[in-house]
């Protein structure tokens, strides 16, 4: 049975009628109705699903045109081909591939769960947004069908009911990441300033995302930075559906920098405040973005492409952040776990069969932890290499800190938090012992670092006139490294 055509379900279509004849050229226009969708059957719990299964157009799609159109172009249009052509597809994998009950805040089999009617199939609008028919026969209707962008677990809701299990558990790793405790931080979320990278409304909103969503104007919705905040469920020109490209070599365009890039150097109004966030710039190694450049810095900024953040690694912090890897038993060769790298941990704590665990504290060790991320990306031989070669620029790195912590304690305490509006020398080098002491500085720039600190022990001996010896020179650490295994 069809709807009645009615203003809500009716599509109008204009045709133009040429009727040449010699002298010039009528033209007639003739208006046609055209329903976009065909009433929903019995238990479908109000889900509308394809306006025209064979073109992949969504009943919503004949109205939200953009939206149907990015979202065409992602994985979620293809969903059914998808689970269909594969080996082990069973049925009870059919309700994430299709529209229904999975995603939404309907509860109870509903779409295609309860039709099995191919007008549900592939992950569809309302498999975010919930059933559209309400809105759908009257739009005016204030009811709008909003999606929400919270996600939880156990019980999954939003897109952990999906993008979850040992096959692919991004909400599961995601809940044990710094992104996923960002809700349960107020501390950060709630301090001014703070909210556009620690919570998730005020990450979309700083990025300018006009996009409306549940939570949007609940106050008391706390909201981390969920898989919507990176990814754009309705689609974009970058892989994976992310906002943002994270192959861009610019701060205010790349994804993970769009946060990580905080203060990485000095705020000189106010010399109290160290480094933070500054992994980006640090990545990216460009003189004058990152740290306090002493005077007559002088820095072969060739030597980035001995970093992490060379040309070679396209996709920059993802490479090692976002890394993917299959854990298999050992006995058997029988699948265990697919990490898929949503710990945001290069190098994850891992449990005695492989699989991470989320633990922050575990020893730095090749069992304790996995390096595969270093060694899949091809910049390490062996795991083993890529620890060595990390423990040596760590210990480089804590030595100079070191050293220099004990020559700043020496400078006169005038010379620190001064109301005469001059940065001084030692703010600078402590900027710069600062700089060093953040865990990430060793893999994410050792030569960078460990030349800024090299070059503030020498201005600070200069300039305060300090004698303690000093045995760095660079040429040692590049050798040392190199012995490391890089």
């Amino acid at each position: 049975m069809r709807v009645l055509p009615t203003a809500a379900t009716r599509l109008i279509g204009l045709v133009v009628v040429l009727a040449a004849t010699a002298a010039c050229t009528d033209e007639k226009i003739v208006f046609r109705d055209r329903e976009l969708f065909e009433t929903p059957p019995p238990g479908a719990a109000n889900f509308v699903g394809y306006s025209n299964r064979d073109t992949k157009l969504t009943a919503c799609g004949n109205c939200h045109v953009e939206k149907q159109g990015k979202w065409a172009q992602t994985a979620h249009a293809d969903a059914w081909a998808g689970l269909k052509s594969s080996p082990a597809a069973q049925a009870s994998c059919e309700g994430c591939h299709s529209v229904g009950e999975l995603g939404n805040r309907t509860t109870g089999a509903a779409g295609y769960a309860a039709t099995k009617h191919i007008r549900y199939e592939d992950v569809q609008c309302e498999s975010c947004h919930g059933p559209g028919l309400e809105h759908a026969t009257d739009p005016k209707d204030e009811t709008v069908p909003l999606a929400s962008i919270q996600v939880t677990t156990g019980p999954a809701t939003g897109c952990g009911e999906c993008h979850s299990d040992t096959h692919h558990p991004f909400v599961e790793e995601w809940a044990k990441s710094r992104h996923g405790e960002g809700a349960n931080r107020p501390q950060y979320r709630n301090r001014a300033g703070c909210d556009a990278c620690h919570g998730g409304k005020g990450a979309l909103e700083a990025w300018g995302v006009n996009t409306t969503y549940l939570e949007q104007n609940d106050a008391n919705a706390a909201v981390g930075i969920t898989c919507a905040v990176c990814h754009d469920p309705h689609g974009s020109n970058n892989d994976h559906q992310l906002r943002f490209a994270v192959d861009s070599r610019n701060v205010d365009t790349q994804l993970c920098m769009k946060c990580h890039q905080r203060r990485s150097i000095p705020d000189q109004d106010n010399p109290q405040r160290g480094p933070h966030s500054p992994q980006g710039p640090l990545l990216l190694g460009e003189i004058g973005t990152v740290g306090w450049t002493p005077p007559n810095f002088a820095y072969d900024e060739q030597r980035v492409a001995g970093t992490h953040g060379s040309e070679a690694n396209r996709r920059l912090c993802a490479t090692c952040h976002v890394a993917s890897f299959t854990v298999r038993d050992a006995g058997s060769g029988n699948h265990v776990f697919s990490a898929t790298g949503h710990l945001f941990d290069a190098i994850p704590c891992v449990d005695a069969r492989g699989v991470p665990t989320g633990e922050k504290g575990c020893a730095m060790t090749t069992t304790a932890r996995t390096f595969a991320s270093c060694t899949a990306s091809g910049c390490h031989g062996s795991q083993n290499a890529a620890l060595s070669a990390m423990s040596v620029a760590k210990t480089r790195i804590q030595n100079l800190v070191n050293e220099l912590n004990t020559l700043l304690a020496r400078v006169p305490a005038s010379e620190f938090n001064r109301n005469d509006n001059i940065y001084t020398v030692a703010e600078g080098a402590r900027f710069n012992a600062d700089l060093g002491e953040d865990d990430s500085s060793a893999t994410h720039n050792p030569f960078l670092t460990e030349a800024l600190l090299t070059a503030s022990i020498k201005i600070v001996k200069q300039q305060y006139g300090l004698t303690s010896p000093s045995s760095v020179d660079l040429r040692d650490i590049m050798r040392d490294l190199s012995l490391g295994g890089r």
